[in-house]
C-alpha cells in the first residue's frame, strides 16, 4: 500500500473540477516534514555537524588571552578598532595561499544561488479562491477520515500517572513558545489544503545537513556557528581542564572525557557537537520548549561514537529554579559551565524574569566556572533607533536579511524594552527585549558573576582569523571555502553585529 499522502489524497477527493496539478507540491511536503523549531536555535543550526568529521581541538594549545597581533593582519581586515554594522568587509585574499576572509563588500555581494533549484513558480497551484478556501475547510478525504477513525480522545484514566500537563503560557513568552508549536498543530490539522499552503509558507522544518545548507543566509547561519566555536573554545575548555567532573563516556573502547556543562536555552541540540568536540562528560539541557527539548535528545541519541551524559527537560528557566524539572543528583556536582546561545534577552522582559535567570544560573556554577552567551547588541540597536527620522512610523530599520521594529522611540526602560524581530529564514515578528549591557553587568555581580569578555560579532572574527585553532575551522565550518569565498552577503553581514558575544566568571 502507498505511504499515506494528504495533499494526494485531498486531490483526488477534491469535490470541485479537477486540474492539472504537478506532484513536486507533496514531494516537497513528504520530504520536509514540518518539526517547530526554536528561536534561538534557528539562527545557528545550519552547519554543525560538519564538525563531526573534525579533530576534537587541542585545549592546551588554547590561549583564552591570545589577540592576533596587528601586523600579522592582512591588509584586508577591518582597519577600525570597533567596528559597527557599517564597517567595511574584509576583502578576499589575493591569492589561494593567502588566508581565507570574508569577502570584500565592495567587490563581492555573492546572491544566493543554490545547487538544488525548485520549479518554476508557474508550476506551482493556483491560490485557492474564497470559494474553494470555504469548501475546503469542511472537506475531509478518505485518508483524512481514516486518521480520524483512529484518533480517540484520552480520558483522564488514560494519563499516565508521572505524565505532566501542558503548561499555560502568557504574554509574549506564549507568542515565542507558539512559535515554536506552531507546526505541531499545524500537523494535526494536515487534511486542509489551506493549512497545506501555511505550512509551507510560515513552517520551520528541523531538515538535514544537506538541506540546511539550501538556506539563503547559510553563510550568516555558519558564521554565527563559528563565532560560538571560538567563545566555547576560548573559555569553556580552559574550565573544562579545571572540572572535578571527570570519567570514561561509551562502551568497550570509550574515551576519557572531562567537565559538566548547563546549556540553558538549548533548543534542538545545535551545539551538542561543539560539547563533543569538547570532550565533555556530562551536559544537561534546558528549553522551554518541549518540542525543541525531544529534538535535542533525539540529536544526542543519534551522534555517532562515544556519548557523554546527557539528561534533557522542558523548562521555563526565566520562572522556575532548575530544581523543578531536574532531579537533587543531577544538581548535586555544580557546572563547570553555563551557556546561553541567542536566547538569554527574552529574560529581560522582567526584573523577575532576569533575577531568575541569574539565579540558575550561578546558583549551579561552580567558583571559577564560567558564564557564557550571545545577545543582541543593546549600543547597536539604540544608535539605529536614534538615528531614524523623528516622524518615523513605524520604528523600523535593517535590510532584506533581518528587520526590527521598536514599539516606541523615547521610552527606553532597563526591562520590558521590546522590539519586534525578523530574521529571513529563521524568525518571523518575535517580540524581543533590549539587554541595556552595563544594567546587566551591574545585576551580574550580585549573583557573584564577573564580566571578562564582552565583544561585537564582527570583533570576534578580526581577533580570531588568523589563530591556528580557528582559522582552519572557518573551513571546516564552511564560513569560507578553499579559495577564501565565502556565502556571506554584505547584508548578512550588517546582520552579524547585531549580536555580541560575553563571558562571566563566578568568583
Amino acid at each position: 500500500m502507498p505511504a499515506f499522502d494528504p495533499v494526494r489524497d485531498a486531490v483526488l477527493n477534491s469535490p470541485i473540477e479537477s486540474r492539472a496539478r504537478p506532484p513536486h507540491l507533496s514531494n516537497i511536503l513528504n520530504n520536509n516534514p514540518p518539526h517547530p523549531s526554536s528561536i534561538h536555535s534557528l539562527l545557528t543550526n545550519a552547519n554543525d555537524d560538519a564538525l563531526g568529521s573534525a579533530e576534537p581541538i587541542r585545549r592546551s594549545s588554547m590561549d583564552i588571552n591570545y589577540i592576533s597581533p596587528p601586523n600579522s593582519r592582512r591588509q584586508s581586515v577591518v582597519e577600525s578598532p570597533r567596528p559597527s554594522s557599517s564597517s567595511s568587509l574584509p576583502s578576499r585574499p589575493p591569492s589561494s595561499t593567502a588566508s581565507p576572509a570574508i569577502p570584500n563588500r565592495r567587490t563581492m555581494a555573492l546572491p544566493y544561488a543554490p545547487k538544488r533549484i525548485g520549479p518554476p513558480a508557474e508550476l506551482l497551484l493556483k491560490p485557492l479562491s474564497p470559494e474553494e478556501m470555504k469548501m475546503f475547510r469542511n472537506y475531509r478525504g478518505q485518508g483524512a477520515l481514516r486518521l480520524l477513525q483512529r484518533k480517540r480522545t484520552r480520558s483522564n484514566e488514560d494519563e499516565a500517572p508521572d505524565e505532566r500537563p501542558n503548561k499555560r503560557h502568557t504574554g509574549d513568552v506564549g507568542v515565542v513558545v507558539q512559535h515554536c508549536k506552531s507546526n505541531l498543530n499545524i500537523f494535526q490539522s494536515f487534511y486542509s489544503l489551506t493549512v497545506l499552503f501555511f505550512i509551507i509558507d510560515n513552517s520551520r522544518p528541523d531538515v538535514g545537513v544537506a538541506q540546511r545548507q539550501d538556506s539563503p543566509i547559510i553563510g550568516l547561519k555558519n558564521f554565527n556557528n563559528w563565532v560560538k566555536s571560538v567563545l566555547i573554545t576560548r573559555f569553556a575548555h580552559p574550565a573544562f581542564e579545571k572540572s572535578m567532573v571527570v570519567g570514561t563516556v561509551g562502551h568497550g573502547r570509550g574515551r576519557m572525557a572531562r567537565g559538566k556543562v548547563l546549556d540553558m536555552g538549548c533548543g534542538k541540540g545545535g551545539d551538542i557537537t561543539k560539547w563533543a568536540k569538547a570532550q565533555v562528560k556530562e551536559l544537561i539541557g534546558a528549553d522551554i520548549a518541549a518540542i525543541s527539548v525531544d529534538q535535542a535528545r533525539s540529536r544526542w541519541e543519534s551522534m555517532k561514537g562515544p556519548r557523554f551524559d546527557a539528561t534533557f527537560a522542558a523548562i521555563d528557566c526565566y520562572q522556575e529554579p532548575l530544581s523543578s524539572a531536574f532531579p537533587p543528583d543531577k544538581l548535586a556536582v555544580p557546572f563547570d559551565v553555563v551557556s546561553m546561545q541567542f536566547c538569554m534577552h527574552y529574560a529581560f522582559e522582567t526584573e523577575e524574569k532576569a533575577r531568575c535567570m541569574l539565579n540558575n544560573v550561578s546558583q549551579y556554577l561552580r567558583p571559577g566556572g564560567v558564564f557564557i552567551g550571545t545577545i543582541p547588541n543593546a549600543d547597536f540597536l539604540m544608535q539605529q533607533l536614534s538615528a531614524l527620522p523623528p516622524d518615523a512610523n513605524p520604528k523600523s530599520f535593517g535590510n532584506s536579511v533581518y528587520g526590527i521594529t521598536f514599539e516606541d522611540r523615547d521610552d527606553q526602560p532597563l526591562f520590558g524594552h521590546k522590539y519586534w524581530f525578523f530574521l529571513r529564514d529563521a524568525v518571523d515578528n518575535v517580540p524581543e527585549y533590549v539587554v541595556h549591557w552595563e544594567n546587566f553587568v551591574e545585576m551580574a555581580a550580585e549573583y557573584g558573576l564577573t564580566v571578562t569578555y564582552k565583544e561585537e560579532f564582527h570583533r570576534v572574527f578580526e581577533e580570531h582569523q588568523e589563530h591556528p585553532e580557528f582559522k582552519p575551522l572557518m573551513l571546516r565550518m564552511r564560513v569560507v571555502d578553499s579559495s577564501g569565498e565565502s556565502a556571506i552577503t554584505e547584508e548578512q553581514w550588517d546582520a552579524a553585529n547585531i549580536y555580541i558575544a560575553f563571558a562571566f566568571e563566578k568568583r
